[in-house]
């Protein structure tokens, strides 16, 4: 069965793990989603922020964005945000 992309509530959720400090449970809710491009961009952040490079960047090839695309991982969180709803 094909999987589905994360609806706009678990990543209102995972968003709001993210800013909670809740890596885990963030975590949880991207990794159940590895083909939607908004919760590969969440994933990759997620690594970035764990300092975890190489994985961050592995997630971010599979996202619509880039590793260096963000200075400030509060701002990046702020537009997957946006690009949410």
């Amino acid at each position: 069965m094909a999987e589905l992309p994360a609806s706009r509530d678990e990543l209102r959720d995972a968003i709001t793990r993210a800013r909670k400090g809740d890596w885990d449970g963030a975590h949880k809710i991207v990794q159940a989603h590895e083909t939607d491009p908004i919760a590969c961009w969440l994933h990759a952040l997620l690594h970035k922020i764990e300092g975890d490079a190489e994985n961050a960047r592995y997630w971010y090839a599979r996202s619509p964005r880039r590793y260096d695309g963000f200075s400030d991982d509060q701002a990046e969180l702020d537009a997957i945000a946006t690009v949410v709803g």
